[in-house]
């Protein structure tokens, strides 16, 4: 599988964003094989469960010029490098507590001259500074999530939607849900997504206060 699922949903991709968007399969091929960041049994679907997964945040939110976005947990990069690509005017902070990981995030964004990409090795409650949108993929159950982001989104933004956390989880999220007090809204990426993968994917959408 390769960048054409990627041109089934985003059609208008410009130059620079498919040879971006193509570069992922090798230097994650090649970085796979020193730190392993991606399962080894999903390389050969990085685009569908991967990439394409990360980008369906975009089905939500069209993020605008200078916005400024966490993701927290990113792993080998995602949902933040497949986002950045897509959002080149957008800032994002990607930041993981295993450094080797970190390392793998750095590396892929010097190689794709990301310049609105930072990565770094800490923890989320450690950051000082506030954003727009936090994303994330599914790093633990929401309530201790939100617990630890609460403080980290700025009231004010200039999106389409209010300032929020955006998270990527799958499978049955009844019980997890009924944990979390705040207003949140599901999206199911079946609605966007053909593939069978994203049968039980979804994006919970929870609004600042």
């Amino acid at each position: 599988m390769n960048i054409d699922i990627l041109l089934k949903y985003f059609p208008g991709l410009t130059a620079q964003q498919k040879e971006r968007f193509e570069a992922l399969d090798g230097l994650y091929r090649d970085w796979n094989a020193k730190i392993n960041v991606v399962s080894r049994q999903d390389i050969d679907a990085l685009y569908e469960k991967h990439i394409l997964h990360s980008l369906g945040i975009a089905k939500i939110v069209q993020f605008k010029p200078g916005t400024e976005i966490l993701d927290v947990g990113t792993g080998g990069g995602f949902p933040g490098i497949p986002l950045a690509i897509l959002f080149p005017l957008v800032d994002f902070h990607l930041v993981d507590s295993i450094g080797k990981k970190i390392k793998v995030v750095q590396e892929v964004s010097t190689a794709l001259e990301l310049s609105n990409v930072k990565a770094e090795q800490t923890r989320v409650e450690q950051l000082t500074t506030t954003y727009d949108f936090v994303v994330s993929r599914a790093v633990t159950r929401l309530k201790p999530f939100l617990g630890w982001v609460r403080y980290k989104i700025h009231k004010s933004g200039n999106n389409d939607r209010p300032n929020g956390v955006l998270y990527l989880k799958g499978g049955d999220l009844a019980e997890e849900l009924a944990e979390v007090p705040d207003r949140y809204r599901v999206y199911d990426l079946s609605d966007y997504f053909d593939e069978p993968f994203f049968e039980t994917k979804k994006v919970i959408y929870i609004p600042k206060k």
